[in-house]
């Protein structure tokens, strides 16, 4: 079965909103993961316009399950996983201002840098997942740099589809099995919801770990937490 990882950045949201502590992060990370959650991500800005540096802090001590950090490189980024340990960490390519995450790496162009920033944290044990766009040449780029992971950027896997969902998932599934056939391991995220996921789910089985949020969240709006987190466990069976 595909994991779930939930990224919790948009109760953080909502909490920035009004100050104060509600809804409690910690306590929501603690029931998502009663709820059978397998993982909690979090994705650091250096706005901290919704995690803050000090969340990471706080929920390391309750993950019980698996705890992703992704965000951009930067030297605070790198200092703060390198402190807090987390079991993997997923390195993305955002511009400070970016509403949210847009494209993958180009993992030739950027090759030393990955290379380099990749190997401070496998000598820390911590796994490695890079943001990559479904481009084959991309995927094995990602093989040199030497990360253990790729996460596939689903954006465009999801705007096409209810238009075409066999378009659509075509250039996944290519990536992915070249991913496969030179030994990466593979996650996915970005719009992935219980409309589109069990498609994705049946046609890239061997996809380790999908990391949900915006529409996860939304979704537990109406039909609350704990049952929107078995409605996509159940997609991804």
């Amino acid at each position: 079965m595909i994991r779930l990882s939930v990224n919790i950045n948009k109760i953080a949201t909502i909490r920035n909103a009004r100050g104060g502590n509600i809804p409690n992060l910690i306590m929501t990370a603690q029931d998502l993961q009663r709820y059978g959650a397998q993982g909690i991500t979090v994705h650091p800005r250096p706005d901290e316009r919704h995690i803050r540096y000090q969340d990471v802090a706080d929920l390391k001590p309750i993950i019980t399950t698996e705890f992703n950090i992704e965000g951009n490189p930067i030297p605070a980024f790198i200092d703060l996983v390198l402190k807090y340990k987390p079991n993997q960490v997923t390195l993305v390519p955002d511009d400070p201002n970016q509403l949210t995450s847009d494209h993958g790496w180009d993992t030739i162009k950027h090759k030393e840098f990955l290379k380099k920033t990749i190997n401070k944290f496998k000598e820390a044990g911590i796994r490695t997942s890079i943001f990559v766009d479904p481009v084959i040449e991309m995927i094995e780029g990602a093989k040199k740099t030497g990360t253990d992971r790729i996460e596939l950027y689903t954006e465009s896997y999801a705007a096409m589809f209810f238009e075409n969902k066999e378009k659509a998932i075509y250039p996944f599934i290519l990536t992915a099995e070249r991913a496969r056939e030179i030994g990466l391991e593979i996650n996915a995220g970005h719009d992935l919801n219980l409309d589109n996921l069990k498609y994705f789910a049946q046609n890239i089985p061997w996809t380790a770990e999908v990391s949900i949020g915006h529409a996860l969240i939304a979704d537990a709006l109406y039909y609350g937490l704990d049952n929107t987190v078995n409605m996509y466990l159940r997609e991804l069976k």
